[in-house]
């Protein structure tokens, strides 16, 4: 961190403490919903997400070689594959829009373009099969069918632009890649590998898998039943390939790798749910900006609704699956189907926490052109659904 960033922190900190009146009741209440808020996502995320999420992407880092990430995710790797495999990833991850991060950071440090790394970014929280299943259930089958179409538009859309505005940056990145083959360390094959990344990709999938609804029948809660004994295999065969299969010095450096990003994410995550919190509360509990002005904003499907309901959803931290009965009471309340969708496309891909990271990751210019893009097409998106849906 530069020395200015520091300064300006504390200073942003001095005056906080100086000017903001504690002793009110609605900053009092604030403050609590942001402590809260970082409580409820260390107990829900952290072990289960965000950890097994920063393992992989240190594997990725050390174990995955750069050539290859290049080769299916680089500027120049075919479109085809690179978008197509980018833009689905959420149906297996299920991940939230801040355990995603650690993963994005990993290929993207790698060498992978900005399009691929971009449409990856959102898809792994946005195309959640089980979140778009539950959508459709409790909010109705179009609008879960209408976020599952936009969600992968969305993702392969953003993707393009992101490497048509920035192909100059792409370019150079290219150019100023090292291809050094990996020789050292036990030889190991690509199958090796592949179990390896795959069996942690698993217990980040068991380990998260979100508890069903109460009356809920079928292959779902059998697995929710048994995700701790299925996780607790994945485990014992993990520790079984890096005894087999990895020195201690490889060991070492994929612990270190893992370490740099915990070191460079979790400080601006942490940050950015208190202060998530404290602007907008968790759902049902007051703070600093009220549900019910939220509310007022978003009935209908006129432009300014959708628009307000999209940069609502992108600052709002949702945790898995939590948009779904957040929405539930928003339409209640007199929330437009069209704003609805808005607020579905834009909030599980984006938030304050996630933006802050991102821009330590791609830097803030990019940061801004990604969720700029993401809140217009949500827009967009939005009116074209109140529209011709309602």
């Amino acid at each position: 961190m530069k020395e200015r960033t520091k300064l300006l922190l504390l200073v942003i900190g001095f005056l906080a403490a100086y000017y903001i009146p504690w002793g009110h009741p609605l900053i009092r209440q604030s403050g609590m919903e942001a402590f809260m808020m970082l409580q409820e996502y260390a107990r829900l995320h952290v072990l289960t997400c965000l950890i097994p999420a920063f393992f992989i992407a240190g594997a990725i880092a050390v174990f995955v070689s750069q050539a290859s990430v290049l080769k299916y995710f680089g500027a120049q790797a075919n479109k085809f594959l690179s978008y197509s495999v980018a833009s689905v990833s959420g149906t297996i991850l299920a991940v939230c829009s801040c355990t995603v991060l650690p993963l994005f950071a990993g290929i993207y440090t790698r060498g992978a373009g900005i399009g691929p790394a971009t449409a990856f970014l959102y898809s792994g929280p946005a195309i959640n099969v089980l979140a778009i299943t539950m959508t459709a259930k409790i909010l109705g089958w179009q609008l879960g069918l209408a976020r599952a179409i936009g969600a992968v538009i969305f993702a392969i859309v953003t993707g393009l632009l992101m490497a048509l505005i920035f192909r100059k940056d792409d370019a150079a990145r290219t150019t100023g890649q090292i291809y050094v083959p990996e020789t050292d360390g036990k030889e190991r094959t690509l199958l090796q590998d592949s179990l390896y990344i795959l069996t942690m990709v698993l217990i980040l999938v068991f380990a998260a898998f979100a508890s069903p609804d109460a009356d809920a029948t079928g292959l779902w809660p059998a697995i929710f039943a048994a995700k701790w004994y299925i996780t607790a295999v994945l485990l014992i065969m993990l520790g079984v390939m890096l005894k087999a299969w990895f020195t201690k010095d490889e060991c070492k450096s994929w612990v270190e790798s893992t370490w740099g990003f915990v070191k460079q994410i979790s400080p601006l995550l942490a940050g950015g749910v208190l202060v998530a919190g404290f602007m907008l509360g968790r759902p049902g509990h007051p703070a600093l900006i009220p549900e019910q002005y939220i509310q007022s904003l978003v009935g209908g499907n006129s432009f300014s609704a959708n628009l307000i309901a999209s940069v609502a959803g992108a600052l709002m931290y949702f945790a898995t699956l939590t948009e779904v009965p957040i929405l539930q009471g928003l339409i209640g309340s007199g929330m437009g189907q069209g704003p609805a969708l808005a607020l579905l496309l834009a909030g599980p891909a984006l938030s304050l926490p996630n933006m802050l990271v991102i821009g330590s990751v791609m830097g803030v210019k990019k940061t801004a052109v990604f969720c700029s893009i993401i809140v217009v097409m949500s827009t967009i998106a939005g009116m074209i659904y109140g529209t011709w849906f309602v």
